[in-house]
């Protein structure tokens, strides 16, 4: 990181020795690490973060309500305008044309894995779904519209913010229409087709991170009876049946995710897949006591804890949950799990897994350790780009 001269209106200073996350490559300073703020800066203004040596570390985004009190945009002074949201959406796009030459449905912004904290934006064809986690990029939320429809000319952009980070930043849960008038629409992954709904689906309509480990799937399911946990869309449940899986059973709780993947398979002409409502804990419990054996078993659950103070709560839901898995299993079988909390670490989470297994007198092999797709990218400095975990075992 390049360092200058603090020379902003507007400043945040930070206590002594608290500068060095911030070299290290990280977006962000905590409240408790700010000494004083210079220039009355209110919530969302752009300011100068400047170490207690009065070196500059660059501009950013600043809330006093939020833990997260400045967010990093550039180690350097610049206008943040609409060419600088223009330059940094560029360059995510271009990253993926490269990771995915001639396809339009991908995460186009991963927030600090593309250096714009606290913003995210999904492509599906010429549909954009875009969800922002700070108070400053809420506030340029007309601004980045402005760049995606300079750069894409899309046909609709729609607010997707219903996520309880924003509660962290006193900002609302909200689902909204920014332009145009979205519509379902059709995507191809690995030649599977699903319907994406931007404005009703999941999330911003689809979960894009598990791309590459639905691809993985298809390796280990020819002729294995396939369990598919927290189904959602049936993207696994899919790539199961089409890697020549015997048969696949998917749960979820929610009868919109159940409706929506009964629609995706019939839109792929798949027949060898059946989708049960549920609560998963108790369908595997179910399943257990009637002796029922998969060959293969995924568990994807949604995340079970957005807080440090529930690790310990999330800890044993993941333990509960894999203890009620393996006897599901039989010897030699696979399990492919998931945790997609980034206050779960990858050690902790293979250590539940690891855990779960010797209380159930299993042993197992670990095959293949994974994360993300790489449009969702890691920034070696920031352990929170790293969020999702995935591993393949086979199951003894």
């Amino acid at each position: 990181m390049r360092m200058q001269e603090a020379h902003l209106a507007r400043q945040v200073i930070l206590k002594n020795k608290e500068e060095r996350r911030i070299v290290a490559g990280h977006p962000w300073a905590f409240s408790n690490e700010i000494r004083e703020t210079r220039g009355s800066p209110a919530v969302g203004d752009v300011v100068e973060l400047v170490a207690a040596s009065g070196l500059s570390l660059g501009i950013g985004l600043y809330n006093p309500h939020s833990l997260i009190a400045f967010r990093l945009l550039s180690s350097t002074i610049v206008e943040i305008d609409r060419d600088f949201f223009s330059a940094r959406i560029a360059s995510a796009r271009d990253l993926r044309e490269r990771l995915y030459p001639g396809e339009t449905a991908y995460r186009l912004v991963h927030g600090e894995g593309d250096f714009l904290t606290g913003l995210v934006i999904d492509r599906f064809n010429d549909q954009f779904a875009v969800q922002t986690f700070s108070f400053g990029m809420e506030q340029r939320l007309p601004l980045i519209c402005e760049v995606l429809n300079d750069l894409f000319h899309p046909s609709s952009i729609v607010a997707r913010n219903e996520s309880p980070l924003r509660a962290l930043e006193n900002l609302p849960m909200q689902r909204a229409v920014l332009s145009g008038e979205p519509s379902p629409t059709l995507i191809i992954e690995r030649g599977l087709r699903y319907t994406v709904d931007l404005r009703d689906g999941q999330k911003t309509g689809f979960y894009l991170d598990q791309r590459e480990n639905r691809g993985l799937l298809e390796r280990f399911s020819k002729g294995a009876d396939v369990l598919d946990a927290f189904c959602n869309d049936g993207g696994f449940a899919l790539s199961a049946s089409r890697g020549g899986a015997k048969s696949v059973l998917g749960i979820d709780i929610s009868a919109d995710a159940i409706a929506r993947a009964r629609a995706n398979a019939l839109l792929n002409g798949i027949e060898n897949v059946c989708f049960d409502e549920g609560d998963v804990f108790k369908k595997l419990a179910q399943l257990g006591e009637a002796g029922r054996k998969f060959d293969m078993v995924v568990l994807d659950p949604p995340s079970f804890t957005r807080s440090r103070k529930n690790v310990q709560a999330a800890k044993k839901g993941y333990r509960t949950l894999h203890l009620a898995t393996f006897p599901l299993i039989p010897e030699g079988g696979m399990l492919m799990t998931a945790s997609c909390s980034h206050h779960i670490l990858p050690e902790v989470f293979q250590e539940i897994v690891d855990d779960a297994a010797r209380r159930a007198g299993r042993r197992l092999q670990l095959l293949e350790w994974r994360g993300a797709a790489p449009d969702h990218p890691v920034l070696p400095a920031v352990p929170e780009t790293r969020y999702l975990k995935l591993g393949v075992y086979r199951v003894l």
